[in-house]
């Protein structure tokens, strides 16, 4: 019969080291529990880096390179799969529709950095039903930002504007703006509008016809330049006067050249 080997005494140090092991583990696991706030903010600040980054890129690339596309416009492409729109610089653009639009939508433009204080106050004293948007508001909202009201994205819009704004000429944000502004369903900038209503060209729109496309702008799946309401009739035709009173006092100064007439 064989006998069996005795067992190895149980060796004294194992259970205090298990225990020294285990505890090791808990406190670095503490101490990378306390360092999470730390590390969360770290990777905020790299993102919000990178996210400035991109942001300054994108405002210097477009001031050079035309927008290809807008985050409204691709909305739109996916709804109705496609839209007009035909690319025209400001100096081929008939200096009346830019005055019209700079009329009807921001007549202090040459005069404001990107946000107009005094348009903002009368905005809210009239209880939000007119807009307070500049031009150099609204060509950030449509090439960088998407629609609709939201305090997240007229934040952003509040903080790009004066960065458009010290990057961009005048000329090229009202270049920028009559390009990818909706001016009927499907229908953007000026040159598809032209053609669109009016089957003529940006540069030879008349006066009328740039009060005309000027007057859809805050409505204008709504509104037909060509078949205008009485109501329309009336807003162009102060447009029209407006844009004359621009010329008149120079107000036009910062994105008609002295070519344009």
């Amino acid at each position: 019969m064989t006998r069996r080997a005795p067992s190895p005494p149980p060796d004294a140090d194992a259970a205090p080291v298990a225990r020294r092991g285990f505890f090791v583990a808990v406190g670095r696991g503490a101490l990378w529990l306390a360092r999470l706030p730390w590390r969360l903010l770290r990777l905020l600040r790299r993102a919000a880096l990178v996210a400035l980054l991109a942001a300054l890129f994108a405002v210097a690339l477009y001031r050079v390179v035309d927008p290809p596309i807008t985050p409204y416009m691709a909305a739109e492409v996916h709804r109705l799969g496609g839209v007009q729109q035909d690319w025209v610089p400001l100096e081929r653009i008939a200096p009346v529709m830019a005055r019209a639009a700079v009329a009807a939508e921001d007549a202090r433009f040459c005069r404001h950095w990107g946000l107009d204080i005094r348009a903002i106050r009368a905005a809210i004293e009239d209880g939000g039903r007119r807009g307070g948007s500049t031009i150099s508001q609204q060509v950030v909202k449509n090439v960088y930002l998407w629609h609709g009201r939201s305090w997240p994205r007229k934040a952003l819009e509040a903080a790009l504007t004066p960065v458009v704004e010290a990057a961009w000429p005048k000329r090229r944000i009202l270049e920028v703006y009559l390009n990818v502004a909706e001016f009927g369903e499907g229908v953007f900038g000026v040159g598809a509008a032209a053609r669109h209503h009016f089957d003529t060209t940006a540069a030879g729109l008349s006066p009328a016809q740039a009060a005309a496309l000027a007057a859809i702008l805050p409505a204008p799946k709504l509104r037909d330049p060509a078949a205008p309401s009485a109501r329309l009739r009336r807003r162009a035709a102060a447009i029209r006067d407006g844009a004359a009173t621009l010329a008149r006092d120079g107000r036009d100064g910062c994105f008609v050249a002295d070519a344009d007439g």
